[in-house]
């Protein structure tokens, strides 16, 4: 038998440690937008991965007490883009303003794709996704992408991560 020391069978150290853990990544951060029913969002997203090569298929997860969870219920199509760390405007922007209040995209440069999704001009990369399932992850929802059209700048400079934006003051809690 092993040492059983620190665990408790609550699960309590599985939280501690998972928190802890969790609290090293630094993941890349990015901006998610969404249009529906003549209504454009968009939020600062930290939980993504890509999920699958072959097809390509891309996760992002929104919390579902913000506002572009909400219009993304009713998209086809989700927008990521990667933001530039020597720009954190945008970062600020669509991270500590909550969409119940402000119109972000009437404080940036953006353009709408063929399907209506916002694209954010400043941003140095990005790629719209048709969804294709949205799955239930608790105060959180996946939306899985199939890409279908993007941009990627040349040269783009190095992008956010959570250790760039960990100060922000976050329009909703998650």
């Amino acid at each position: 038998m092993g040492d059983n020391q620190g665990v408790n069978p609550s699960g309590s150290s599985g939280d501690v440690a998972f928190d802890s853990v969790a609290g090293m990544l630094d993941y890349p951060m990015f901006v998610v937008t969404a249009s529906a029913g003549g209504e454009m969002a968009g939020c600062l997203v930290g939980f993504t991965s890509q999920v699958s090569i072959d097809p390509r298929r891309f996760l992002v997860a929104l919390s579902t007490r913000n506002h572009t969870f909400r219009v993304a219920e009713r998209a086809e199509h989700l927008a990521v883009h990667l933001l530039s760390g020597v720009d954190p405007e945008l970062a600020r922007l669509f991270g500590e303003h909550t969409g119940d209040q402000t119109d972000k995209f009437t404080h940036c440069a953006w353009h709408a794709d063929e399907s209506g999704v916002p694209i954010l001009d400043a941003a140095p990369a990005w790629f719209i996704g048709r969804i294709l399932d949205r799955l239930p992850f608790g105060d959180h929802v996946g939306f899985v992408l199939q890409p279908t059209a993007g941009q990627v700048r040349t040269d783009p400079p190095a992008m956010i991560t959570f250790a760039d934006v960990r100060d922000l003051e976050a329009g909703h809690d998650a």
